[in-house]
């Protein structure tokens, strides 16, 4: 019987790896895909089966999306702007969970629950009436027309896990800082902020990431090149009458690579940080 059991165990795990591996090859594929056709020759990109074996591979695919797609320029904005809003919201978001959690005030429950409702508001539902606000007021082509609705947008998923995360924390610790004479910026940013490394960490990820291939709200509030973001690069190589779809697969292997080489350096940051997060909340 304890050697039928552990065959049925043995086979089990094997069943599991089997799964496991062709989850992995369906969700790595793409990224397979991508790479293959940006190799590839613009004349090649019709041929029949998933994948191209290059006659010859096309490096210059990589040297034009540098060159003439403005690379170097968007990947500036991109991360200047992506930083900007990761800083902010990290900033924000701890201020507004200790202000909800921890401070006394009649509103702070209906404050908690109308920033959270944000997660709700489909990004689509806001990009007329923004445009509208950014004409009058002028933010229309400048680093606030995105900055505002990245930072508004990832606040709320900001919110909910420091919440949960502040919550861990004991109350005591603010009393004995109180008593010894710290105010309310220095308990948040010497004492609280330290201990809300793993949200932190985790709100930045999945800040860097949701904003990092948007391209709905850049295309729609910014007309020059000054603040355009890596996704315009794309469009740098996209004519009336042809597109060079060569070129157009380099650039976006060059847009997806940083977003790629962060989660898998940041990976058990997103997962620990998610996981405990989603325990305590």
């Amino acid at each position: 019987m304890e050697k039928v059991g552990a065959k049925q165990t043995k086979a089990g795990k094997i069943a599991l790896w089997v799964i496991l591996i062709l989850v992995a090859i369906i969700q790595i594929f793409p990224l397979i895909w991508l790479l293959d056709f940006s190799l590839a020759s613009s004349t090649e990109m019709f041929t029949s089966g998933l994948l191209i074996i290059p006659e010859k591979i096309q490096w210059g695919n990589y040297v034009k999306a540098f060159v003439d797609g403005h690379f170097l320029l968007y990947l500036r904005n991109s991360v200047l702007i992506n930083g900007l809003a990761v800083v902010l919201v990290i900033v924000v978001s701890i201020m507004a969970s200790f202000a909800c959690r921890r401070m006394e005030w009649k509103l702070s429950g209906f404050v908690k629950t109308l920033l959270l409702m944000g997660m709700m508001i489909p990004i689509h539902a806001t990009l007329l009436p923004n445009y509208k606000i950014y004409s009058q007021i002028g933010l229309t082509d400048t680093i606030w027309a995105l900055l505002i609705p990245y930072v508004a947008f990832s606040l709320p998923q900001g919110l909910f896990l420091m919440t949960s995360f502040l919550e861990s924390i004991p109350v005591e610790l603010e009393e004995a800082a109180v008593m010894d004479g710290c105010g309310i910026y220095r308990i948040i940013f010497q004492i609280i902020t330290p201990m809300l490394k793993s949200s932190i960490a985790t709100v930045a990820i999945m800040t860097f990431l949701n904003n990092w291939n948007e391209f709905m709200m850049a295309s729609t509030y910014l007309s020059s090149q000054k603040w355009k973001t890596l996704p315009f690069s794309v469009l740098e190589f996209t004519g009336q009458y042809s597109s060079n779809y060569a070129v157009q697969f380099a650039v976006m292997a060059l847009t997806a690579a940083p977003a790629v080489i962060v989660y898998i350096a940041l990976n058990k940051h997103i997962t620990k940080g998610a996981a405990i997060g989603a325990v305590k909340g």
